[in-house]
This record gives structure tokens, sequence and C-alpha cells, in this order.
């Protein structure tokens, strides 16, 4: 009997035992306070108005992670949320690193290879807080996942009722792809009604039912509100990095609420989700390498006002899911395969005066699309008349939907002749036929449609270039259609030409455990400039279909050129490809904007003469939303590549600055700047290419 009394005090000792916690990394002049209170631990925050975020975050085995999410209104306190946990449910699957590129695939049907989904379980062992610039990490270990180990962090943000929560994972395991989804579940979380804009804008509530089975949800800007009397918690995920590559950009329903969660979420909560089958054609995933510390997480934002005001205040971090007017700057995006053309126009279907597509990038805030049509669809080999046809449809369409405000405009993913896939774009409506049969010469004039050239090989097609004065590309480089390129190619001559501007960028592959998104092409970048040619990279979406449903904005992204005015269509749009071929603009995500950067004056595209000492001042103005991370200044001598990072942690959400950063490139041939923030959104400059 003794030794069961002794056993069980043992037992209650253990499970009420006090969890140690690590504050030497935590300053005690932060703004943020943390107090350890028992088992609960006390995240205190200045957020907007001199008010206060606050997190009582409860350590002890079995209680809910979160006892108290509370936001100060006139100096009180009100109850956002209470006894709520994290949860996540990560599937498991299995990466294709054999038949194609590595870690870079995206020809990868991860949906249809088996595939396990598993909760993270939490066991509160020990925790640690740290402070880094503005931000204030509390971690706690550990949490494990199939073969997955890790911690949760939460952080808070100074200047925001803003907060991240985050299961940081790594695997052994190689070959690992993964998918995952979370949310803040608890059997009483205090929420009264739920609320979300669906995908027309308009806000829709319900009352909270405890009892109501899960249920996926499709929103607009990716948020999902729980409130109550005294204020409103919005759920979301990072806007950009959630959402993994495919071919369109389907709203697939990235919010869920209610209870049983997946069977293996037993709880009531509202959180953010991934399909797994993606939009059912090539579903790559997310990648998993092992030893990478995977950041499955998601944000939450408070306010003491109505879920509208709560959705207005988390539409601010990505203005709205538009990209953000710049003084001296027009915006561009580039590679979709509407095939208006072919499946409306030529199909002999109703023509909208104002369709769906032209809508969604107007109310995106992009001025110039470039688009690459006949993609599968089409004749680019001819019958002359079918071709030369679709050309001319395909340009009176774009110079109907132009004004002074829009330029929509021809381009086309060729395929043939270089190697890979490269996109295609003139400064003028151009007639050509991707083949040419013996005895045909290199140009005609047709009576109906003017000159025509027709293609026989590279050559030619680098004739045609320098002819028109066009402009060629490598799509997706090293990965889809190119994998392999631009490098196989890089000493071609067509490659060497001026007319052959570089490569472009979009997120492929995914991977959670990255500071920035596709260091596929940024890598590509550097080498392109260490190779000795003065290419450039610009964004691009490569999606099919644009409709108002769609979640358009996660998988968009844009070029900030340098343009006061768009070109009259009529009269062409050379000055587009000169702001292009000379490097001036920027690539965004939309989030953080680079309007000024300079090398010793000298603007992206121009190129300095560095003083003997290598010496330099880079001046660079940046305007974010989410806090700032970290900005980089990259440079390479021909064969290697130098990184120098900038930490820009002590950040408030939502500002502008001019930074001046003092450097040496001595021996260097080129550099440039990225710069990227707390949600992985970022943006790069084009090279300022160095002489001696």
């Amino acid at each position: 009997m003794r030794k069961g009394i002794i056993l069980l005090l043992l037992t209650t000792a253990t499970a009420y035992a006090q969890i140690p916690i690590d504050l030497s990394k935590y300053p005690k002049n932060s703004p943020t306070t943390v107090v350890k209170r028992g088992n609960d631990v006390v995240l205190s925050w200045p957020t907007t108005n001199k008010e206060t975020g606050r997190l009582v975050v409860n350590l002890e085995t079995g209680k809910p992670l979160f006892s108290h999410i509370q936001l100060s209104k006139g100096g009180r306190f009100s109850e956002i949320a209470t006894d709520v946990d994290p949860a996540f449910v990560l599937t498991v699957g299995k990466r294709d690193l054999i038949s194609q590129n590595g870690w870079n695939i995206f020809f990868d049907k991860t949906n249809k290879l088996p595939s396990k989904a598993y909760a993270v379980a939490l066991t509160k062992r020990q925790a640690s807080v740290s402070t880094v610039g503005t931000r204030t990490v509390l971690r706690i270990g550990g949490v494990q996942a199939a073969s997955f180990r890790g911690a949760i962090e939460i952080t808070v943000y100074q200047g925001s009722p803003l907060f991240n929560v985050a299961a940081v994972v790594a695997t052994d395991i190689d070959s690992t792809a993964i998918l995952y989804d979370a949310g803040l579940v608890g059997k009483r979380p205090g929420w009264t009604t739920l609320s979300w804009s669906d995908t027309d804008n308009r806000m829709q509530q319900i009352p909270t039912d405890l009892k109501q089975p899960n249920k996926a949800q499709a929103v607009k800007y990716r948020a999902i509100i729980g409130s109550n009397a005294n204020g409103s918690l919005a759920l979301f995920p990072a806007p950009h990095q959630y959402f993994y590559p495919l071919d369109e950009a389907y709203n697939l329903d990235f919010t869920w609420y209610g209870t049983g969660y997946r069977s293996l979420v037993p709880d009531f909560g509202i959180g953010i989700r991934q399909d797994l089958m993606g939009d059912k054609r090539w579903v790559p995933w997310v990648n998993a390498p092992p030893g990478t510390q995977q950041r499955l997480n998601f944000f939450c934002l408070l306010s003491t006002g109505s879920p509208a005001d709560a959705l207005t205040d988390v539409k601010k971090f990505t203005h709205g899911d538009s990209y953000k007017p710049v003084a001296g700057y027009k915006t561009m995006s580039s590679h979709f395969h509407n095939e208006f053309t072919t499946k409306v126009v030529l199909a002999g279907k109703p023509v909208p005066e104002n369709p769906n597509f032209v809508k969604v990038f107007k109310d995106h805030g992009v001025n110039i699309v470039h688009l690459a049509e006949f993609h599968g669809p089409g004749h680019p080999k001819g019958p002359d008349s079918l071709r030369l046809l679709e050309l001319k449809t395909l340009s009176d369409q774009c110079k109907r939907l132009s004004n002074a405000d829009f330029l929509l405009l021809p381009g086309e993913e060729p395929n043939n002749f270089f190697g890979g896939h490269w996109l295609s774009f003139f400064p003028k409506p151009v007639n050509w036929i991707m083949s040419r049969k013996p005895g045909m010469p290199f140009v005609t004039d047709d009576p109906k449609y003017g000159k025509v050239y027709r293609i026989a090989n590279k050559d030619e097609m680098l004739k045609l270039l320098e002819t028109e004065n066009g402009l060629a590309w490598t799509a997706h480089a090293r990965t889809k259609g190119s994998t392999g390129f631009p490098d196989q190619y890089k000493e071609e001559a067509f490659y060497k030409s001026d007319h052959f501007f570089g490569a472009a960028w979009k997120n492929i592959p995914a991977d959670l455990s990255e500071p920035r998104l596709s260091r596929r092409v940024l890598d590509l970048m550097d080498d392109m400039a260490n190779w000795g040619h003065k290419k450039h990279v610009i964004a691009e979406a490569d999606i099919f279909t644009m409709e108002p449903e769609n979640e358009t904005y996660a998988h968009l992204n844009v070029n900030y050129l340098q343009m006061d005015i768009l070109p009259d269509y009529s009269a062409g749009w050379q000055p587009v490809l000169d702001a292009m071929q000379q490097g001036k603009f920027f690539v965004s995500t939309g989030e953080v904007l680079l309007p000024a950067f300079t090398v010793n004056g000298k603007g992206a595209g121009e190129t300095l003469t560095l003083p003997a000492d290598g010496k330099a001042m880079v001046a660079l103005n940046i305007d974010w939303t989410f806090p700032l991370t970290f900005a980089e200044i990259i440079s390479g001598d021909g064969t290697q590549v130098f990184r120098e990072r900038i930490d820009l942690t002590n950040t408030l959400p939502f500002g502008t600055k001019q930074y001046r950063f003092a450097t040496n490139l001595k021996n260097r041939k080129w550099v440039r700047v990225e710069v990227w923030d707390a949600a992985v959104n970022g943006a790069f400059t084009q090279q300022v290419w160095l002489e001696p």
C-alpha cells in the first residue's frame, strides 16, 4: 500500500512539475514583457495606438497551451479567445528525386502516391524566450509527427496585434514531401460567431456551433475569423509561402472550421488547409529535405472591433491583394495561358466586353500583362491560314482590351529551336510561323496579313528577334520543361545575344525551411551574371485560368518597371521591352517594395566604375507591410558569389525607410540586393554591373 502511495505522489509531482524556462536571450529592457507565473508564461507586447496584446501560455501538461488571448482597449484587456491549442496536421508523402531534377522537380504527382496524415503532438518539456529585433519568440519543446521532431514557436511582433504560431520540425528521412493544415482549437474557445469574406468579396457570418462537423470553406484573402462581443481573431497563412506551385490558381477551400478536423483534431476550431489533390494536374506538394527546419505556421491578428474590422486590418498586409502603385513605375506580370483567343473568340463563343481575366488583373493592380497564348491550342507551325488568323485575332483582342491604364500584350511560349521552354516578346504584333518548308523564303509579304516570317532553326529564330527587336528568355528555368536550361545552351550564339533576356522567377519548388522564395532562380541569376553576360530575371506567374473566384494573389508576382506612362498599344510597346532589357525594374511579391536602389549613385542595369579600394555605398528605399527580416547584398567576381546579410528584424510592421549600407566590392563584377520579410514575402533588384 505504501509503495502505491509513493508511486501516486511521484506521478502527481511529475504531472505538476514546472517546466524549466531559459530566459538568457530575453533582454529585460524589451518593450515586450515576459512574466513567469507558476506554469503560465505571460507575453505582453505593444501593438498600435498605445494598446497591448497579451498571450497567457500554459505550460502544464494536459492543459490548453493558450489560456487567454487578449487585446487591450483603452487600457483594459478584452478576452478574444480562451483555452485554445494550436493544432497542426502534417501529411507526409514521397518525393521523386530520380526521374527528373532532384528537389527542383515540378512534374510530380505526390497526391497519387501513398501518404499519411499525422496530428502533431506537443509534449511540454522545456521552454525558452528570445528577442530578435522587435519580435519575441517563445519556444516550447518538443513536438512530434511521424519521423518529424521539433518545437512550437510563438512569435509576437511589436507595433501590431499580430502573432505567429509555428511547429518547426525536421526529419531524417530522404525524399519526403509534405503538406500541413493548422489552426486554433478548444472545447469552448469563446467565439460566438465565425466570419469570412466569400469569393465575391462579401462578408459572411454564422453563429458558432461547437457540434458542427469540420467543413472546408472557400474564402477571399485567405482568412477566417472567430469573434465575440470583445473582439475578433483573424487566422491566416503567409500569403505566398503557404501555397505550393500549381498550374492553376483555383480556390481550393483554403480554410476550415468545426470539430473532428480530418478525424485527427477532435475539438472545435478554425484554421487553414491545403487540398491534397491540388488542381489535379501536376501536384508536387512541398519539399522537406532531411535536416531542414520546416516551419508549419500561421498568423493571427487580434482586433477589439468587428470581424469586418479585423479583415480590413488583415488586408492591409497585402494592400488588399493588389500591387501598390509606386511613382515612376508600372506593374507588369508575365506568362499566362488564358487561351482566350482559341477557346473563346475563335471557338465562336460569345465574346464578353470585359472578360473576367482582364478584370482580375485590374483588380490586382497589374498595369501590363504579357500573355503566353497557344500553349497547346493553336497552330504555331501552320497551316498559314490558321496560324495567321490566330495571331491577328490575338492582336485585335489585346488592342481592344488595352487602354491608357492597362496594356494586354501578345506573347507565346514557343518551345521550339532553342531547347527547353522559353517565352517570346515583341514590341509590336509580329506574324511568324514556327516552320519553313525547303525553298520557301525567310520572310514573305502576305496580301492580307502583311509581312510573315517562317522560322526553320535557332539561327533564324535569333535573326527574327534581331530584326523585330524582340526578347526571349528561359521560362521556369532548371525545372519543368526547362530542366537543364539555360545551362545547356549558355555558350550558344542566341543565348549570348542581347536579345536573349535571361530567365523568369516563380516559387518553384516550395520549401518551408527557406527564408526566401525560389532559390532555384535566384541562384541562376547569380550564375548567369558570373557567366559574363548581362542577363536579367523577371517574375512569371505561369498559370492558366484567371477567374474572380480564384486564389490568384497567392500565385501572383510582378515586375515594377521604371516607366512614367504606359505606351499606346497602336504605337507599339517598345518602352516595356527597353525597361526589361536595361534592367530598369525590380521584382516583388507585393508586400516588399524597392522604389529606389543605387550603388555609388548608379541604378539597376547601369555600369559603375569602382574606386581602387572597392568601397561602395548601397542606397535602398524599402516600403513594407509585414516586419522585415533581412536584406542581402549579393555580388560576384565571375566565379564566386558573395553574400552580405543585413539584419532588419528591428523593423515594425508597415514602414518606409531609406537605408544606406557601406560595403566593399573590390574585384567584383556585379551586385544586386534582396529583401525578405517575416512571412517570406520579398523583392529583389536587378544587377548593377561593376568595372575596376
